[in-house]
């Protein structure tokens, strides 16, 4: 049996941002548009006239001020309000894999290795380009790496859930050095032109380098144990998953195509799932609340990690002990509890012991207890 170990991150941030200044602007555009085409219908009680937004409500409800994006044009044409991306051919990298690779570099560079000493791809996301052939693959031929690439998706709990099964793997000799990468274009997938959830995504790519601890060059974080957990839930869903939409222009004009969520159900049942299942996790390994130095929460909303938190250590975490980064960057899915990890995680000493942890549709949980070696 092999000690796994985190060894290096890397984060690809898209340069455009979205205020929310800017956000409101645009979907108050589409709104009063809306309401004006449909002004009859309205009267008539048929349909329902949209409300306006706010950066003071989008804050209130979430705690983002801002989200990074692949297009911001698009989303704030009041006419459009979704990404334009370009169609792109069969020869040419697909966007994930291009975004992937940045993240890769970068990951691979902390921890001063080369791609082809990686045996084990795993693009973790939970919106992916396409079916088939694996993203996963695509990145492996395009970085040179050697061994096997798959992909993965288990919604928001992606990133930890490929990290357990690559640090299994490596546990268990399989692979030697493998990638967890999850390039995740959130703004492909959500419904712009509604109010309950036009600010909550944002675009991002992070990618986590894992190896066997005694291979490791420099500062690394063992990986002591990992725990995942799913339960079926509708509460959150998308029932198209793919770019189609984005690509194509329009397609048909379904709700249920992109992303929808029952927010006050979501609350009420994640919440304590998140909190048992932190809280079994480190009762498990002998680690209370005191032992904790860190937790790095799944960035969704700033009210459910904070009520997280205060379960988890039994009182207020500090702003360093449960760091956010989702004013910044909004919710990205995936890859917000490894950006949190990878920006706030330098200052840990030897023996300082974190947790990792992400949750979301399925409902889904990982967990990831480290200690700074």
């Amino acid at each position: 049996m092999h000690q796994p170990a985190i060894t290096g991150t890397g984060v690809f941030t898209p340069p455009e941002i979205i205020t929310n200044e800017e956000l409101a602007e645009a979907y108050n555009a589409h709104a009063a548009r809306f309401n004006a085409i449909h002004a009859d219908a309205i009267a008539a009680g048929d349909i329902s006239a949209k409300a306006p937004s706010s950066p003071d409500f989008i804050y209130n409800a979430s705690g983002i001020e801002r989200r990074h994006v692949v297009d911001k044009a698009g989303v704030l044409n009041p006419e459009i309000m979704h990404p334009r991306l370009r169609s792109r051919s069969d020869e040419e990298a697909s966007i994930m894999a291009e975004i992937a690779l940045d993240a890769c570099g970068t990951a691979l560079s902390a921890a001063g290795r080369d791609a082809g000493e990686v045996d084990l791809i795993i693009c973790a996301a939970s919106n992916h380009e396409r079916p088939y052939p694996a993203i996963a693959i695509e990145i492996q031929r395009i970085l040179g790496a050697a061994g096997f690439a798959f992909d993965m998706n288990v919604a928001c709990s992606s990133a930890t859930f490929g990290i357990q099964a690559a640090a299994d793997m490596i546990r268990a000799g399989s692979v030697r050095c493998a990638i967890v990468v999850s390039p995740e274009i959130c703004s492909g997938h959500l419904e712009w032109r509604d109010r309950d959830c036009h600010f909550i995504f944002g675009d991002v790519c992070t990618a986590v380098v894992l190896e066997r601890a005694e291979d490791a060059h420099g500062a690394h974080f063992i990986v002591r144990s990992t725990r995942c957990a799913t339960r079926f839930s509708n509460n959150i869903r998308n029932n198209n998953g793919y770019l189609r939409r984005t690509r194509e222009g329009h397609m048909e004009d379904r709700r249920d195509m992109l992303f929808m969520q029952e927010g006050r159900k979501v609350f009420k049942e994640v919440l304590p799932l998140v909190a048992q299942h932190i809280t079994a996790h480190m009762q498990q390994e002998g680690v209370t609340a005191d032992g904790i130095r860190r937790l790095w929460l799944h960035q969704a909303n700033r009210t459910m990690n904070d009520f997280i938190g205060r379960k988890v250590m039994g009182r207020d975490p500090s702003p360093g002990e449960q760091p956010n980064i989702l004013q910044d960057y909004a919710n990205t899915s995936s890859a917000g509890s490894i950006i949190a990890f990878s920006q706030y995680s330098d200052d840990l000493r030897p023996g300082d012991t974190g947790l990792i942890c992400s949750f979301g549709a399925g409902y889904s949980v990982g967990s990831v207890l480290v200690e700074r070696a």
